[in-house]
């Protein structure tokens, strides 16, 4: 790693033993540095990770925001690349990148993240999924729980080629995923007060599966389409139900679910 780091790469972990490798190997060839946030792994993550030579720091789970922000702070490079365990940064991106800080054309820049999903990457769901993962550092800060919010000023470039996303291990992964999600989200909402309205509920599912198979054009990925559609139904019905469980028990007490 050079003593004096250009683009320092950051990466968060818990138990990714299954990912690391492919993430840094992916970010070695760009990276002057690559910093891994830990959580707590009790696999092999954060072996794997000093036997490639990143700089692994333990910080205990707070949020999403609080793990970037934090990693973000230990890096030394004029340059940050937010990477997530699970991803993988293409040959296209890793040239892109190295001429975006070469040339300080923009300090912020976005990347499209595309997903892989039972078997090959998705044409159209989720696409185009604009993050902003390169900037200068102290440009960027990072808020929120479950899904951060950036933070930033300025104008944004765009990176070419794709940020290769291996989220779900499997479909039963990718529900379950969908499940904790709409419970954490409830509970945010529940802390910033919003209150459960029976039109969520009835109607806000059915728009959110309709924009992304029909409006975002999910359906020319075929059954794959119709089942991301299908579990942001899932998704977004839940998350609602659950925040009236939390006002039911918050008025009932938990007595009326034993």
């Amino acid at each position: 790693m050079a003593e004096n780091p250009k683009l320092s790469v950051i990466i968060r972990t818990k138990d990714e033993e299954k990912n690391i490798e492919r993430a840094i190997k992916s970010a070695k060839p760009v990276a002057d540095e690559i910093v891994v946030v830990d959580s707590g792994s009790k696999d092999n993550t954060v072996e794997i990770a000093r036997r490639l030579g990143a700089k692994v720091f333990f910080k205990e789970w707070e949020n999403n925001a609080s793990q970037l922000n934090y990693g973000i702070g230990l890096c030394k490079g004029e340059w940050v690349f937010v990477l997530d365990a699970d991803e993988e940064l293409t040959e296209e991106l890793r040239q892109s990148i190295k001429t975006a800080i070469n040339s300080d054309e923009y300090e912020i820049y976005m990347v499209n993240r595309r997903t892989y999903y039972m078997g090959r990457f998705l044409s159209h769901t989720w696409q185009p999924e604009w993050r902003i993962r390169l900037f200068k550092k102290g440009k960027v800060r990072f808020e929120g729980t479950l899904h951060e919010k950036v933070v930033f000023s300025g104008k944004v470039g765009k990176l070419k080629g794709y940020l290769n996303h291996y989220s779900f291990k499997s479909l039963y992964h990718h529900y379950a995923k969908s499940l904790d999600y709409a419970r954490i989200m409830a509970e945010s909402m529940k802390k910033e007060g919003r209150k459960f309205r029976i039109y969520n509920l009835l109607f806000n599912p059915f728009w959110s599966a309709f924009k992304v198979y029909f409006l975002k054009l999910g359906f020319l990925d075929g059954l794959r389409g119709l089942s991301v559609a299908f579990s942001t139904f899932l998704y977004v019905f839940l998350k609602y139900l659950f925040l009236l469980e939390l006002e039911l028990k918050e008025k009932y007490g938990d007595e009326l679910w034993k």
